[in-house]
């Protein structure tokens, strides 16, 4: 990262990521747009039971719509399911235990979900790990990585059909400005180069979230494809991954309820569905996925080389032929 991109990038979050930036912005939003029913509706959320996809569900279900929660620990999202279901009066709420790390759970998951359920209408990528310390998975594949990116891909790529088939079809992925910091790496998806950053992997991680939807709302341009940034928002997660941040940003950070918002008006909003797809969102505007003058724009060739080398990932992965690969 360089110093400027440094610089301005924590300059910006001050102004607009923290809790005093999303009570500006909110001066300009239209409470009309959350004012409707999706009752009949399907979601999927993933991490649903923790943090900003627990807030996220627990929008949904007062608007009625119908919701899968994905999680990794079923104690934690029986519990979750329980008070949502007790604060909204919605029972049309199922919960679906699966390690989003865990690559080739992710697509036996997706495949069994499409025979099961005849629709679903709206795909939010919400489960993300930032691991600071190099671990792999059970494939040999890098955790945030197997995490953050190949689980989101095979999971989106797997129920795009499904989606296709359904109403007014949306795929929602929660990224973060922390890309902004970040030029996409097709050479080393697995970071076995150099010293291991976990707070720069994510960041990485986050900027090919960025690259995947603006690739799919090229190719599918019957889904509404879209990414955002929460904000510095008050989670679980964040004190865990990033104790030090955390402390020092203390009560500026935005409840877990602001940084859904966006989360919910993208999925559930009229207003949303008519801007372009494949954007980047923050406090419900679409926003530039890079910083002014920086040298983190990607070429089609470097992107395409990300997709082949992820597919490659992907396909082994579907195959039950997986071998750590030094891409």
């Amino acid at each position: 990262m360089s110093m400027y991109r440094n610089t301005i990038w924590f300059l910006n979050g001050i102004h607009h990521y923290t809790r005093s930036g999303y009570e500006a912005a909110s001066k300009d939003f239209q409470p009309q747009d959350l004012d409707v029913s999706v009752v009949g509706r399907s979601f999927m959320i993933t991490g649903a039971n923790s943090g900003i996809g627990r807030a996220a569900a627990m929008a949904i279900a007062k608007k009625g719509g119908t919701v899968h929660m994905v999680c990794r620990n079923k104690d934690k999202a029986d519990e979750a399911r329980l008070d949502i279901v007790d604060k909204s009066g919605n029972t049309e709420v199922y919960v679906h235990i699966v390690d989003m790390s865990e690559t080739s759970e992710v697509w036996e998951f997706a495949e069994a979900f499409k025979k099961q359920y005849p629709s679903l209408n709206v795909l939010i990528n919400n489960a993300g790990c930032m691991v600071n310390k190099r671990e792999e998975n059970s494939q040999g594949l890098e955790k945030n990585f197997a995490t953050n990116t190949l689980g989101v891909y095979v999971l989106t790529q797997t129920l795009i059909p499904l989606l296709q088939k359904s109403r007014d079809p949306r795929v929602i992925t929660v990224s973060s400005g922390g890309m902004l910091v970040q030029k996409l790496r097709d050479d080393d998806l697995q970071s076995e180069k150099g010293d291991f950053d976990g707070v720069m992997v994510y960041a990485q991680n986050k900027r090919q979230q960025v690259v995947l939807t603006q690739q799919w709302a090229k190719e599918n341009t019957v889904i509404h494809f879209s990414v955002m940034h929460p904000g510095w928002t008050d989670t679980a997660a964040v004190s865990t991954s990033m104790p030090q941040f955390h402390q020092m940003m203390g009560e500026r950070l935005r409840s877990v309820e602001q940084g859904a918002d966006t989360v919910v008006w993208l999925a559930l909003s009229r207003a949303a569905a008519r801007t372009r797809s494949g954007q980047f969102f923050q406090d419900r505007q679409p926003v530039p996925a890079h910083l002014p003058l920086a040298w983190t724009h990607s070429s089609d060739k470097e992107i395409q080389s990300f997709l082949t080398h992820l597919e490659t990932l992907a396909r082994a992965v579907r195959r039950g032929k997986f071998k750590t690969s030094k891409s």
